[in-house]
């Protein structure tokens, strides 16, 4: 290692995201003394980033890259940035970065590797056929980071453990649970039940199809269709770079709804959550959803679908109702109930605020995350 100080790069597709949802824990790295870098393809967020501290490494590879020479000509700048930085510790954050720096990383011999995998990723989870042209490779790739003793791959759920875990069943000291960014609860306060009517029904997150966002649509139109008096409020913006992404000319149909406000991209989504009655999430895949955290911390009802990552927050019989997946008549049915019931909508909302605090607050979080970048760097200097 390189002494007191190790350096720690991390390793994202896109400064908003490192921005979004790894702040947290790279600010708990830096107070414990760790030098942090960042490596992302940088838009918007590179003065913010360098303001927080961090060394930041601009990469020229997009997220919506996957042919071959794409894959290669990214792995060899990654490699080139590992050689040059020699880093003692890298953090590689989704699937994309986990495979392509895992590579870049074995061959720069970097001494300890994190990966973490926020989801089972596109190429994983969805049944699309390029997809499934690219889960072989992806596959294989995860197999090489399970197989490898300097590596460690970070789960958000223990469902998604037990998935990477039939890979590779002798590795399981290498992959650890840490439930996803946690929620700054001291910024997302409780907020109470709105009392304006109609219920609205608030949804966070990137406009793609993965999201459940146009079986949102479909349940809105049965509940409008019903005369039941709720409205809807859109809070996240299309993303070109997802092979799921909604199209402009669809969400322009959207607009045409009676009762649905479209707020785009939102800076602080506590506004949101001041206006909306209920947290909906219809999600396909999820590690651990960062809108329903910040939801719960809200003191929001949840309605979501019943998968690993959603049921990390959104407890049946505690703080939300679950439906199935791709089920939009469940999902309007689940939306109208606590639409018509004020008392069980409040109840679950109260509970929300219980289920992230304190174990899934960002301080826990990023204490977790250092405390393993602690042992993995003691386990280096002896290693490496």
């Amino acid at each position: 290692m390189s002494g007191a100080s190790p350096k720690l790069l991390y390793l994202v597709t896109e400064d908003w995201y490192f921005w979004s949802h790894r702040l947290p824990m790279a600010r708990a790295a830096l107070a414990a003394g760790f030098k942090v870098g960042v490596a992302t393809r940088v838009d918007a967020h590179g003065e913010r980033i360098r303001a927080e501290g961090f060394a930041l490494h601009p990469l020229r590879w997009r997220r919506g890259d996957f042919g071959l020479v794409a894959g290669l000509r990214a792995i060899t700048e990654i490699h080139r940035l590992y050689r040059r930085e020699r880093p003692d510790l890298v953090h590689h954050i989704s699937v994309k970065p986990a495979v392509y720096g895992g590579l870049a990383a074995f061959a720069a011999r970097i001494p300890a590797v994190v990966s973490s995998l926020t989801g089972m990723g596109y190429s994983l989870a969805s049944a699309g056929l390029g997809a499934r042209m690219a889960r072989l490779p992806m596959s294989l790739a995860l197999r090489l980071l399970l197989a490898w003793r300097r590596s460690v791959l970070v789960i958000q759920n223990e469902a998604h453990r037990a998935t990477l875990l039939a890979l590779a069943p002798k590795a399981a000291d290498r992959v650890v649970v840490i439930r996803g960014s946690g929620v700054d609860t001291r910024h997302f306060a409780a907020l109470p039940d709105p009392s304006a009517r109609p219920i609205a029904i608030g949804f966070v997150g990137r406009l793609l199809a993965d999201k459940g966002v146009r079986e949102l649509i479909d349940a809105y139109r049965r509940l409008l269709a019903r005369g039941v008096p709720v409205r809807l409020v859109l809070a996240g913006v299309p993303d070109p770079e997802s092979p799921t992404s909604i199209s402009d000319a669809e969400i322009k149909d959207w607009l045409t709804l009676s009762g649905l406000t479209w707020l785009g991209q939102v800076s602080d989504v506590r506004q949101v959550w001041a206006e909306a009655h209920i947290a909906v999430l219809p999600s396909f895949h999820e590690g651990l959803p960062k809108s329903l955290l910040e939801a719960a911390a809200c003191a929001r009802p949840i309605v979501a679908t019943d998968i690993p990552g959603c049921r990390e927050v959104a407890i049946p019989g505690r703080n939300a109702l679950l439906v199935p997946v791709g089920d939009a008549p469940a999902l309007a049915d689940a939306i109208e109930r606590l639409a018509r019931d004020d008392d069980l909508r409040r109840r679950l909302g109260a509970v929300s605020r219980s289920v992230v605090e304190p174990d899934l607050s960002d301080l826990r979080i990023g204490a977790e995350t250092v405390a393993l970048y602690r042992r993995l760097a003691a386990q280096s200097s002896v290693v490496a």
